[in-house]
């Protein structure tokens, strides 16, 4: 019992730690999960996931419309800490085609790896703990994300928004839950 709450910790810990020593010296800025050596020694030495548990991670390597998504993941190092046994993560999700309406060249720009702490940034405005469900998300409430900014909820008419991204589907994991949406969710500049 106290590993599992030692993962749960070191997990939301790693996704929503702060780099207070970025290159240009301002606090607050998301810090890339490979930076601190002793969290991600610990993901790393967490047990193997159960046969059949699908984390977060899994749910989007499953999904054929998530490759951008999965490609951004591993090139920010944040693959460890979303698939991490015992979480509690909300993941909004962009598809493909949400990342495809972004100006041309802005993916593959965030994936090259000096832009690495900006794509950082980006992602982890996506991730947020505890896990929550979106019938709990009321309008005009926000919900504070990974990267220290947050997001405000919109609903109407049935349809749940976060921020100008409407969520097209849920997809419960063992470690939290993956909502797709139909846009990228940009940190506030």
């Amino acid at each position: 019992m106290k590993l599992g709450f030692l993962a749960i910790s070191v997990a939301a810990l790693t996704i929503s730690a702060c780099d207070k020593g970025s290159a240009d010296g301002a606090g607050g800025s998301a810090q890339p999960a490979g930076a601190s050596a002793a969290p991600a020694a610990s993901i790393a030495a967490a047990p193997a996931k159960p046969k059949g548990y699908k984390t977060v991670v899994d749910v989007a390597v499953g999904s054929p419309d998530h490759t951008t998504l999965v490609a951004a993941l591993k090139a920010a190092d944040l693959v460890g800490p979303l698939d991490s046994p015992g979480g509690v993560y909300t993941i909004f999700a962009p598809t493909n085609v949400a990342f495809d309406k972004l100006p041309k060249g802005t993916v593959e720009g965030l994936l090259a790896p000096d832009k690495k702490a900006e794509l950082t940034k980006i992602l982890k405005h996506h991730a947020a703990v505890p896990m929550l469900q979106a019938s709990a998300m009321k309008d005009g409430e926000t919900l504070a994300m990974s990267d220290g900014t947050k997001v405000t909820f919109h609903v109407k008419d049935g349809k749940v928004m976060v921020d100008a991204a409407t969520i097209v589907a849920s997809y419960p994991a063992a470690n939290g839950i993956v909502h797709v949406v139909d846009a990228v969710i940009l940190p506030p500049s």
